[in-house]
């Protein structure tokens, strides 16, 4: 089943690509200074991950937890 279709997965997938920004910004910021195109998506994921990073930390452990159990 596709990401689309499988909330759980899309769920897993929007995590994951937020963690990813977030850390690619920290590593490497001249990547994504650009604010907008396509870039600018990505930058808006880490800006996400960085200003909630509390939850987005919760929401990759409860989603860990749930993928490993259930």
């Amino acid at each position: 089943m596709s990401a689309l279709f499988n909330f759980h997965s899309f769920l897993t997938v929007i995590l994951l690509g937020i963690c990813t920004c977030t850390y690619m910004k920290m590593q490497f910021p001249a990547i994504l200074e650009q604010r907008n195109g396509f870039r600018g998506f990505f930058w808006k994921a880490a800006r996400i991950g960085e200003r909630l990073s509390p939850w987005v930390a919760v929401g990759c452990f409860s989603m860990g937890v749930s993928i490993i159990f259930f």
